[in-house]
């Protein structure tokens, strides 16, 4: 699972005194708990044979593990449409749309070289993923001519995106075709293999286009001259609203999910079941379901200026330059730690797609879930002085233009 965080940063002009340290804050917090999953990928035993999310096999701690995890592309996605609100608050509408559709091109050309290498240690491999970091850019891509429309008409699209877009759950082109690959790249997981190269459609744009859109359309909340109780009010009791639709909807069992919920052997796995909502791609209920807990936390962290808020926040303002980092670190990391299972370093560079062929050679690989959280608190100690000297860089250096692309 690839979840990522990128900030649509102002480039020269994105003093500290413009950013919203709450956003920051929920952004941070989003980054740390993405990098659990990664770790999950590299380090667990069960990461090679069974998914996480699967209730005949899981634990209720390892299902945490993986589940806590759906909160990260959805939030960042959010909140990059916020942000790229803001920063249209200091340009034009020209000047935002082209800030946008580079943005969008780099983060496109990012998931096809410097994010694919990270994952695979394989410069000439057979395959490409198309997932988080491409659907960032395609998502600013598309906000770039969006922004153009009447502020109701984006939060209308958005909203039929979310609300709508399961009613093409059963819509299904199959084969390894060029139609079949256009409706991946709409609204369906799937994998297409030309002359032996693997394209993974990982995530399908329509949802998290709209995703983007909202965040955009929420922005105006945090207009300069908005007043701030009155956008905890609103906050407050948008993100109860969307709770409470969650759990209406969900019980219901009807629509919004492709993966109904069941009664289970134990209390504890029906809460399970309950809480399994499809990611790929995002359901309205998934979406609801992480979405609706980050508009409450925007609320109740204005204010917080602790210790660990102020930590956490600076991970927060650098997640592109965090994101890229932890993945060349871990991947680094379980090569070193194949030696502990019997195995080479060298069976962690992978193929196509993650672990691709790499089940047999790489069986008995991995460690408990104490030792895989262990290695995730490891990691972000690691990263955290990098972080905070690269925060620095970037505020004692506003002039150079290239930093707002990292």
């Amino acid at each position: 699972m690839q979840s990522i965080a990128i900030p649509v940063a102002s480039p020269q002009r994105a003093a500290a005194t413009t950013r919203i340290a709450s956003i920051d804050l929920l952004r941070g917090f989003i980054m740390i708990i993405m990098a659990l999953d990664h770790v999950r990928d590299y380090f667990h035993a069960g990461a090679l044979v069974y998914d996480p999310l699967d209730l005949s096999k899981t634990s209720v701690a390892l299902f945490f593990t993986r589940w806590i995890t759906h909160y990260c592309a959805p939030i960042f996605m959010f909140l990059s449409g916020i942000s790229a609100f803001l920063v249209g608050e200091r340009k034009s509408k020209k000047e935002l749309s082209l800030f946008l559709l580079k943005r969008g091109i780099w983060l496109v050309f990012l998931e096809l070289t410097v994010v694919h290498w990270a994952w695979y240690f394989n410069f000439v491999g057979q395959g490409i993923d198309l997932t988080v970091i491409w659907v960032l850019g395609i998502s600013m891509i598309a906000l770039a001519g969006l922004i153009y429309l009447p502020m109701w008409a984006i939060i209308s699209i958005g909203v039929a995106m979310v609300f709508g877009h399961n009613l093409l759950d059963g819509v299904h082109v199959p084969g390894n075709t060029l139609k079949g690959f256009g409706w991946a790249l709409l609204h369906e997981q799937q994998p297409f293999t030309y002359n032996g190269f693997l394209i993974l459609v990982g995530y399908p744009m329509i949802p998290w286009i709209g995703v983007m859109a909202l965040g955009y359309g929420l922005g105006q909340l945090y207009k300069k001259d908005y007043p701030a109780e009155k956008r905890k009010q609103l906050l407050l009791t948008l993100g109860c609203s969307l709770v409470a639709l969650f759990i209406i909807i969900r019980y219901i069992n009807v629509y919004g999910d492709s993966h109904v919920w069941s009664k289970q052997s134990t209390p504890m796995y029906t809460v399970l079941s309950f809480l399994n909502t499809v990611k790929y791609p995002p359901s309205l209920l998934y979406l609801l379901m992480t979405i609706g807990p980050a508009l409450l936390f925007l609320a109740w962290s204005e204010r917080a200026n602790g210790w660990l808020s102020l930590r956490v926040g600076i991970i927060g303002r650098v997640p592109l330059f965090y994101y890229i980092l932890h993945l060349y670190l871990l991947h680094l990391l379980a090569m070193f730690a194949t030696s502990f299972s019997g195995h080479q370093w060298s069976d962690m560079i992978l193929d196509n797609a993650l672990w691709t062929g790499r089940v047999d050679q790489l069986k008995g690989y991995g460690f408990s879930l104490g030792v895989t959280w262990l290695v995730w608190i490891v990691v972000v100690v690691l990263l955290y002085p990098l972080c905070k000297w690269y925060d620095q860089y970037k505020r004692s250096h506003k002039e150079q233009w290239w930093l707002s692309y990292l």
